[in-house]
């Protein structure tokens, strides 16, 4: 099966070739050209018409991720914040199948992430390490969660990918935040929030501060700047983001990945992440299950190892296994962000198609 897939965001578009669940062609990069409904049309055709002549073969479907919101199933593209030109609604879905003479299928990136790790990522990875470990649990649910310049979010359950009545699943940008009840979730976990918190520490103008790439160098003593401001402010996302993972795992139990450009500066972040993870309310733990952070060694090594206990059938001579101890884990991916969106776009197009 062949498949086209993009990466669409505010600035560039990237377009990719899929094959049996492997990339056969170079991704190629586009400018997005969002103030410019027409020439992000064009733009968008031609990119696909390329990777179609690279593919070399007859192509089954595009699939592909796209900012909301959106009514993703009709494929009608909304009033999107940073891809201006299409706000009052675009039926994108109509247009490339009417050209392409294929089923075209469009979702939100964060579900698409979500779906590439749970099928061709971090999940799978984790499960191997448990059965080499020699603990029969196996983990079915995935929380992806995409940090950049917003944050974005996917549920999956056992290889599906779980699609609101609305298709709006997962909107965990929208999400209250503990730390500030007066913003919204993204608004505290976000580039713009990363560099807020940085120009707050730092006692400088917003329109000064630097960008999270630059922050991170200053935080790691990379670069010159206020380094302590630097450390401040990724903690201070950590807890942020820690509130939003503890929220997610209360909800759907399962491990919980984290990829966007912003996922980079993990060793900064982590330890605000542990903190509010730690975090009680007044007579309860803030989680019911024990929480690991699966990128510290240490930690992995006790998510690991089985805890469960022979206990016997009352009035029989059977046994069963009894896993006592309630694992979860977070972890900060170790693939490309956008590579697990176009694999999840893949999986995507390949699971509707079966219908």
């Amino acid at each position: 099966m062949i498949v086209l897939t993009l990466d669409a965001g505010g600035s560039k578009f990237a377009f990719s070739t899929i094959k049996d669940g492997k990339f056969i062609c170079e991704t190629k990069k586009i400018p997005s050209n969002s103030h410019d409904l027409d020439l992000c049309l064009k733009g968008m055709i031609d990119g696909f018409k390329q990777q179609q002549e690279l593919a070399g073969e007859p192509i089954d479907a595009i699939s592909f991720a796209f900012p909301g919101p959106a009514d993703y199933r009709q494929g009608i593209i909304g009033d999107t914040e940073n891809l201006k030109g299409f706000r009052g609604g675009v039926p994108l879905k109509a247009m490339l199948e009417e050209i392409f003479k294929v089923p075209v299928f469009i979702n939100n990136d964060g579900d698409l992430y979500a779906y590439g790790e749970s099928l061709a990522g971090s999940l799978p990875l984790i499960n191997v390490q448990l059965q080499k470990a020699g603990n029969k649990m196996q983990y079915r649910n995935v929380v992806g969660l995409t940090i950049g310049s917003g944050f974005g979010g996917g549920f999956v359950h056992d290889k599906i990918l779980v699609r609101g009545d609305n298709v709006t699943a997962c909107e965990v940008w929208k999400m209250s935040n503990r730390l500030d009840p007066d913003r919204n979730c993204e608004e505290l976990i976000a580039i713009r929030s990363l560099r807020r918190f940085y120009a707050e520490y730092a006692r400088i103008p917003f329109d000064d501060t630097p960008m999270p790439r630059e922050i991170y160098l200053i935080g790691i003593g990379k670069e010159k700047g206020d380094q302590q401001a630097a450390k401040k402010a990724f903690y201070h996302m950590g807890e942020c983001l820690g509130d939003a993972v503890a929220n997610m795992i209360t909800i759907f139990d399962g491990i919980v990945v984290i990829g966007g450009g912003v996922s980079g500066a993990r060793e900064l972040i982590i330890p605000g992440v542990e903190n509010e993870l730690k975090h009680n309310f007044a007579t309860l733990s803030r989680v019911t299950q024990k929480v690991y952070c699966l990128n510290d060694e240490r930690q992995l090594a006790e998510f690991l190892k089985p805890e469960s206990k022979t206990l016997n059938v009352p009035f029989s001579d059977k046994t069963v296994e009894y896993s006592y101890m309630p694992k979860c884990g977070y972890i900060f991916s170790s693939f490309d962000t956008s590579m697990m969106i176009n694999i999840g776009a893949y999986h995507f197009a390949k699971e509707m198609m079966k219908r």
